[in-house]
């Protein structure tokens, strides 16, 4: 952690500090009798009225009285950058991602843009706040709320913590008026040419331009995707989407396949999504097959770049990725309005 007991603690934080990452410790509940300490790394989100608000890199927030502090000081925004791996902006990536997974309809709110695809993913169905609405945020909210209201549809914000221009205060406002936070992931980033040497079979994967051209009119490729929902043209619309798409797939035994994966292809950036392996067919190295085919194809396009997205609970394949030399950039959250 930030201290030690090598020198006296020193509360080296004011409120002038609010926006800037900072390390705090303070007394836990029990106080000095117990001499118990937690320490808190995070964005300073406010200093109001004795309290401060401080958001971790995982997005959840804290709230610690001025009186219990007893340490704190202002550190780097992020941590040093691991060397080999691609530098990005929050925003670069976020506008990356967000092309390699396009709505079918969007409609934009000063900054904000507003996604729509009759569902299928909260990707595709949720707002992309990258600045200002153009409009205070109550009023903001509100148009939201509206706008997918006469879609029948949920209202979700994606938001993300844990980077250099990330949306911590956003975050903590989304709370104060009542959106919860549904699901939080990790977009990790990685060299793309480490992928691409892995020994891999890839003899086994067939590469396709359209999801159509995968084997049986693209049904079997959907059935193995386990976010596919309710199906309909809209699917294959956002999962199309995306300057340079490539398709995997490995054969099975049916016309459902072993194994699929998808690749978009965007300057110097690959996104991989859509990894899906036959439950029977865990632990025979096809997930490492697709990715590796698709690094190949990507690297052929000129990509030098690799990022991903994993749910921060799947913890399988957060340990295949990190094993793959990706590592987090940042996490980004999806707050939805009751």
């Amino acid at each position: 952690m930030e201290f030690t007991a090598s020198g006296p603690w020193e509360v080296r934080i004011t409120p002038l500090d609010v926006g800037k990452r900072v390390s705090v410790r303070r007394l836990a509940e029990g106080g000095e009798a117990d001499a118990k300490f937690t320490d808190t790394v995070g964005v300073l989100i406010s200093w109001d009225d004795g309290v401060l608000v401080i958001t971790r890199r995982t997005g959840e927030t804290v709230r610690i009285l001025e009186s219990s502090l007893v340490a704190g000081k202002v550190i780097p925004s992020v941590p040093a950058r691991r060397r080999g791996l691609p530098a990005a902006s929050f925003e670069e990536l976020a506008r990356i991602s967000a092309r390699a997974w396009q709505p079918v309809e969007s409609e934009p709110l000063g900054g904000w843009l507003l996604r729509a695809a009759s569902g299928f993913t909260r990707r595709a169905n949720s707002v992309l706040p990258l600045g200002d609405p153009g409009v205070p945020l109550d009023d903001a909210l509100e148009r939201v709320r509206a706008w997918y209201g006469s879609r029948d549809l949920p209202a979700y914000i994606q938001t993300a913590t844990g980077g250099d221009g990330t949306q911590e205060a956003l975050c903590v406002e989304l709370e104060r008026r009542g959106w919860e936070r549904e699901v939080s992931a990790e977009l990790r980033v990685g060299g793309l040419a480490p992928v691409g040497d892995l020994d891999a079979d890839v003899s086994r994967v067939r590469l396709d331009r359209s999801i159509d051209d995968t084997g049986g009119a693209g049904e079997g490729w959907l059935r193995r995707y386990h976010r596919l929902g309710v199906p309909g043209p809209h699917v294959r619309s956002v999962l199309s989407s995306g300057p340079s798409v490539w398709f995997a797939t490995v054969p099975g035994e049916s016309e459902v396949p072993a194994a699929i994966g998808r690749c978009v292809v965007d300057g110097r950036w690959a996104g991989f999504m859509a990894v899906e392996v036959d439950p029977a067919r865990h632990r025979q190295g096809l997930a490492k097959s697709v990715m590796t085919a698709l690094a190949r194809r990507a690297l052929d396009e000129g990509a030098s770049a690799a990022w991903l997205q994993v749910e921060s609970d799947n913890d399988g394949a957060r340990a295949m990725y990190e094993g793959m030399g990706f590592a987090v950039h940042h996490l980004y959250h999806h707050f939805r309005r009751s």
